[in-house]
């Protein structure tokens, strides 16, 4: 009976002490609540992919097309597209690339392994960024204002697969999304840009 009330003892002590969380998981709520406050496109500041901060406020007046990408995509071929409307229209549109892990595994590298990626195989100079997470518990609060229609108006797609594409105007304001399949330089892309 003594060993049962130890027992019982052990148990109540252990429901009275808070609950721990999963190891890494105070850092991930720690960065999303540290960018939680952002009302506006133009609140965001995240590092690019060379570690540099890179303030959101600095688009204003530009248009903006945000895309999820990875290096093992069927979509990967998309990397050309994107730089070729850049090049060609970089005046009218600046494309920020956000690499994600969050389909299939398709981009596992590291920020370095990226870039070199991005670079030797399709000459990317548009903007690319650190790796986040683009859905789930830990999606990046880009990605939870894209996303959420209390946020950003009206929008509550999220990316379904790698390279979706959010449009923002001069405004900051999101005004399309469209998924993986329509290519960066679909009538409707070239439209939104001026062509």
């Amino acid at each position: 009976m003594k060993s049962l009330l130890s027992i019982i003892s052990i148990i109540l002590f252990a429901c009275q002490q808070p609950a721990t969380r999963p190891e890494g998981m105070d850092s991930i709520l720690t960065s999303n609540s540290e960018n939680s406050m952002e009302s506006s496109f133009y609140d965001f500041k995240m590092k690019d992919i060379n570690g540099k901060e890179v303030d959101f406020s600095s688009f204003k007046g530009k248009k903006i097309m945000i895309v999820n990408v990875a290096s093992k995509c069927g979509y990967t071929n998309q990397y050309a597209a994107l730089q070729e409307l850049y090049a060609a229209h970089g005046d009218d549109i600046v494309v920020l690339g956000f690499p994600a892990n969050n389909f299939g595994g398709q981009e596992p590298g590291s920020n370095d392994e990226i870039k070199e990626f991005c670079s030797t195989e399709y000459g990317v100079t548009f903007p690319m960024f650190e790796k986040i997470s683009v859905k789930g518990f830990d999606k990046h609060p880009l990605y939870r204002w894209l996303s959420d229609p209390q946020l950003n108006g009206w929008n509550d797609k999220e990316p379904g697969w790698n390279f979706c594409k959010y449009l923002i105007d001069e405004k900051g304001e999101l005004i399309k999304f469209l998924p993986s399949s329509v290519a960066p330089l679909d009538e409707e892309i070239l439209e939104f840009v001026g062509v």
